[in-house]
């Protein structure tokens, strides 16, 4: 069989977190794309390709796999949901050599339990577009979902137009998320919600096993993870999109990349998804949803971290009234890295909050302005060099980053691992994506090579550095794929 080592931790939760189901039979799956490279990385020896298509595709399972799809719940936009795997099956939890554990995902892989009424299917469009987005933020450092592979079904599906289905095999160090625990806390025992608490812990965080109050020290390990995705998140440009409480991952890993998009010209208020008709989910909106999400993994766990209510919720209160502190702190941190500011202090906060106020009056690209501090790339210095008032921001700059050990050379040092000159610009990924799913894969294939190296300049791909038009600008939208 292939080079799959796989283990089934999850089935040792109580029954009512999953429901055995197996992948949908598929007419004719070929591959779409095939991640070699992470392949290798997990220790997974491709073997036979037909054979690891007919596994990847669900068509045969491996001898250790016992597939099933998880419950959870989530709050959707604010409104509490009863959701579930609706379109995805787990085959197993591959260990690497080094026993370092990753849940082994097919998404769209038919109807389970959980689908409401869905078919259970994906588009290739769709699942071209986790794979693209996963690689992208995988290469920008930032936690991330990946996948193995994209798997055409040879099946039509079904949305507003007629769609080539296709499935992603998905890959995370785990998919439990903040949902998992409300769905606990909601539809189980506090038995049930201590036994998922224990398995978390030992799966993700053995460290705090010993402690004297473990949900509460999750909340707080949780808390961490989380604010620290997503200050890289706001450090990149990268606006979700769909924060529910359902795509939040306990492990502290960005996925579920539907409605997601990079922001270009810089505006606090941005958003793109097409159902988040309030901008719940705009850019700058995100460390507040962030912190409501939190507020609910903390009420999911309140019977854990005290007998009695009325200790447990100052306790909760506690850990999360020290969030807007650590969020500033964790954000200003990054920012000062991005203008290549060594031995910050509080007082140089106002370098940053003065360069993103510029940046919005001025309607300036986010990615090509901070890459143009550490550049000489003309395209992307030309506009911080013409306007009077970020003339007059560069030489404060300057004189401050003068002061670093090695000056300027601290800062390029200092920025050049925070400041991406090339993302995935939001046209150039539509365009990669209609070619792919019209059977040209030329665009998506170059789009992808380059984003392996975000943070270095190509030569001959200064169109990537290219914000999209404004028209094209004002338009886009991004769809969640269901």
């Amino acid at each position: 069989m292939s080079g799959f080592n796989f283990d089934n931790t999850y089935l040792s939760l109580p029954g009512k977190f999953y429901t055995p189901v197996k992948p949908e039979q598929f007419k004719k799956p070929e591959f779409s794309v095939v991640n070699r490279d992470f392949f290798s990385a997990l220790d997974i020896d491709f073997g036979s390709e037909d054979e690891m298509l007919s596994i990847l595709s669900g068509q045969s399972l491996h001898k250790n796999s016992n597939p099933f799809a998880q419950a959870y719940a989530g709050h959707q936009f604010g409104s509490f949901t009863m959701l579930g795997d609706g379109r995805a099956v787990f085959l197993g939890e591959h260990l690497t050599n080094q026993n370092i554990r990753f849940d082994i995902q097919l998404k769209g892989a038919g109807r389970t339990p959980y689908s409401r009424g869905g078919d259970g299917k994906a588009v290739l469009k769709a699942m071209l577009r986790e794979h693209l987005i996963g690689e992208a933020m995988h290469h920008l450092n930032i936690p991330t979902s990946r996948s193995l592979a994209v798997i055409k079904t040879g099946e039509d599906v079904y949305r507003e137009t007629i769609n080539d289905g296709a499935l992603l095999a998905r890959v995370m160090k785990s998919h439990i998320r903040i949902g998992t625990f409300e769905f606990a806390s909601y539809f189980g025992s506090k038995e049930d919600l201590e036994a998922l608490l224990h398995y978390t812990i030992e799966r993700i965080y053995p460290a705090i096993k010993g402690d004297k109050n473990p949900a509460l020290r999750f909340l707080k390990e949780v808390m961490r993870v989380q604010i620290d995705l997503v200050v890289n998140w706001m450090r990149v440009g990268f606006i979700h999109g769909v924060m529910n409480t359902d795509n939040v991952s306990v492990s502290g890993e960005s996925f579920d990349y539907g409605p997601c998009a990079f922001m270009n010209s810089y505006h606090p208020q941005t958003f793109f998804s097409s159902i988040d008709v309030n901008g719940r989910y705009s850019f700058a909106n995100q460390p507040k949803v962030l912190k409501w999400n939190l507020i609910k993994l903390a009420q999911a766990l309140l019977p854990l971290i005290d007998t009695t209510i009325e200790n447990a919720i100052p306790l909760a209160q506690q850990t999360l009234d020290s969030f807007d502190t650590i969020w500033t702190d964790s954000f200003y941190t990054v920012m000062l890295d991005k203008l290549g500011v060594e031995n910050k202090t509080v007082n140089d906060r106002h370098l940053a909050d003065e360069v993103l106020h510029l940046m919005e009056q001025l309607k300036l690209d986010y990615t090509n302005t901070f890459a143009a501090l550490s550049s000489e790339i003309e395209p992307l210095t030309a506009p911080l060099t013409e306007n009077p008032l970020m003339k007059k921001w560069l030489l404060r700059w300057k004189k401050r980053v003068a002061q670093n050990s090695y000056g300027f050379e601290t800062a390029k040092k200092i920025m050049k691992n925070h400041n991406p000159i090339f993302i995935a610009r939001n046209h150039t990924v539509e365009k990669a994506l209609d070619e792919a799913c019209d059977g040209d894969y030329r665009t998506f294939n170059q789009l992808e090579k380059i984003l392996k190296s975000p943070y270095s300049y190509h030569s001959g791909c200064s169109n990537s550095l290219n914000p999209p038009s404004q028209e094209f600008q004002n338009s886009y939208q991004t769809f969640c794929g269901t």
